[in-house]
């Protein structure tokens, strides 16, 4: 790895997570990443973020400690894509593979994150690759920067098993376009049956009717972005 550029872009990006602290803003969280994504060094944004409440108070951009016995933040050594949230981990693991292969300097996206208490993160993600003396990146710096969002429109944790599996095929036929008749045929139900678990998914995702239903479904992460034909994330499935 470049010292001196990884170095530099440490510089800056502790700037920044200290001017931020030091204004109330929106948190800057800043992560440095190896080629597989592990998590190596972060600022005091970042850990107040995603680490658990006993374990974040490390320094700015601080190393993983090669004592052993010192206590890291349990980020420290996890792979970034255990903090996406399903619903938008597909796409957002092909942007850093574009990354990582030399295809791109860098990217910027709206990322969903996991919180260790459950709820989420929402916010930008702006992504770019460190390279040493070599063609190939050597880290990933990561910053992300929380957005306002409300509880109305905010995304669902995926720990929250919303949907029975008859209520989830219901949900990927609804978003795939199928009318009441067509569904009834594919999952050998009824059409009132059909009807009966389209209110209950209305109600449950307190949409008005079945467009609004699919928007609402991806809004809150129930649906997976990127992926046809539809499909719901599997966690949220009882």
């Amino acid at each position: 790895m470049d010292s001196l550029q990884l170095s530099t872009d440490h510089s800056a990006a502790g700037t920044a997570g200290t001017a931020v602290r030091g204004e109330e803003r929106p948190s800057v969280c800043i992560s440095v990443l190896d080629p597989a994504l592990t998590i190596r060094q972060a600022n005091q944004d970042f850990f107040h973020q995603f680490a658990t409440p006993a374990e974040d108070s490390a320094d700015v951009l601080a190393p993983l400690p090669s004592d052993s016995s010192s206590t890291a933040p349990d980020v420290f050594g996890r792979n970034f894509r255990e903090l996406v949230h399903p619903s938008v981990r597909q796409p957002l693991m092909r942007q850093f593979e574009r990354l990582l292969e030399g295809r791109r300097d860098r990217f910027a996206t709206q990322v969903v994150a996991l919180r260790p208490t459950g709820d989420v993160f929402n916010g930008s993600l702006t992504a770019a690759a460190v390279r040493g003396y070599g063609p190939d990146p050597t880290a990933v710096l990561v910053v992300m920067r929380s957005g306002q969002s409300t509880e109305d429109d905010a995304v669902v944790a995926p720990r929250r098993k919303l949907l029975s599996e008859i209520d989830a095929r219901i949900l990927e036929g609804i978003a795939a376009g199928l009318s009441t008749i067509p569904l009834a045929s594919r999952l050998y139900l009824s059409q009132h049956g059909v009807e009966y678990h389209v209110t209950g998914l209305l109600r449950k995702l307190k949409a008005p009717n079945r467009a609004a239903l699919v928007s609402r479904a991806y809004a809150m992460g129930v649906l997976t972005v990127g992926t046809w034909p539809p499909r719901v994330v599997d966690d949220f499935i009882k």
